[in-house]
């Protein structure tokens, strides 16, 4: 590469870099350095690896982002299939409507899961009338399962669109003639071609389930999450060190589960949390 050509590339790298360094690095470093800052120093970080409280909170946090992306990637990619092979009356006003939740932040939606799930909600109402009891689970694990689903779905909807539009429908046709059944097309052809397509909308999934706070600040009142511990931690306890330490390990879990799927992927998986 010329001299001409390396500093015009570092004129151009060069605002990336203050940015990244600026509103990444820097806050990153100040907040290891509070998570050692307690009386505990080093040792919180330790300690949230072995206090039952915070492990617990680890554990359903992992826990139910994993079923979110499960549930979300099988419902996701079913209707995104259907919708990327069948053009019928209604098509685009039906996937106007699946990416209508992406409009609402994460407290409205968990409006919607009490409106649906809570109390007074619509599934309650029906339950009293059939059985003679409420059933109401919007405030448990159940009701965040369900809110997160809110808006996983969609975003992970249109990504699968957007990649079945790319395979080439022969090959499907050539697996058909060659004998194979619905199942096996899927199989053998439908899901290695959008394999990159899953393990990125998975992996973005995964990450929103694992800091989504919004959502949970509405419902979780009878379950820990990270997000929620982080939030009480430093709000209510005034214990920034811990605060900071949960902090970090939510995000080298959070950055661990992207570098794998990316790796996966072949670098399709863009960041986010």
């Amino acid at each position: 590469m010329r001299g001409a050509d390396r500093f015009t590339l570092g004129a151009l790298l060069a605002p990336a870099g203050a940015f990244l360094a600026a509103f990444f690095l820097l806050p990153l470093v100040l907040m290891l350095r509070t998570g050692a800052s307690g009386p505990d120093g080093l040792w919180t970080y330790a300690a949230i690896l072995t206090d039952a409280r915070y492990l617990k909170s680890l554990g359903q946090t992992l826990a139910l982002a994993a079923g979110v992306t499960a549930a979300t990637l099988v419902v996701s990619g079913i209707a995104g299939l259907f919708l990327s092979r069948h053009r019928f009356r209604f098509r685009r006003l039906l996937v106007a409507m699946l990416t209508l939740p992406l409009a609402f932040p994460g407290v409205v939606v968990g409006f919607l899961v009490i409106m649906l799930a809570g109390r007074q909600g619509l599934i309650g109402q029906i339950t009293q009338a059939l059985a003679g009891e409420r059933l109401v689970f919007a405030y448990s694990m159940a009701g965040l399962f369900i809110g997160y689903l809110y808006f996983s779905i969609p975003r992970t909807v249109l990504t699968v669109m957007a990649a079945a539009e790319t395979l080439d429908p022969a090959l499907e046709e050539a697996a058909r003639a060659c004998g194979a059944g619905r199942w096996q097309v899927v199989r053998d052809v439908l899901i290695p071609g959008l394999r990159p397509a899953f393990l990125a909308a998975g992996a973005i999934c995964f990450a929103t389930a694992m800091g989504a706070f919004g959502t949970a600040f509405t419902l979780a009142t009878e379950i820990s999450v990270l997000p929620m511990l982080i939030y009480a931690e430093f709000t209510v306890s005034a214990n920034i060190a811990a605060a900071a330490a949960l902090s970090f390990l939510l995000g080298a879990v959070t950055w661990a589960v992207l570098a794998l799927a990316r790796t996966a992927a072949g670098g399709t998986v863009a960041a986010a949390g």
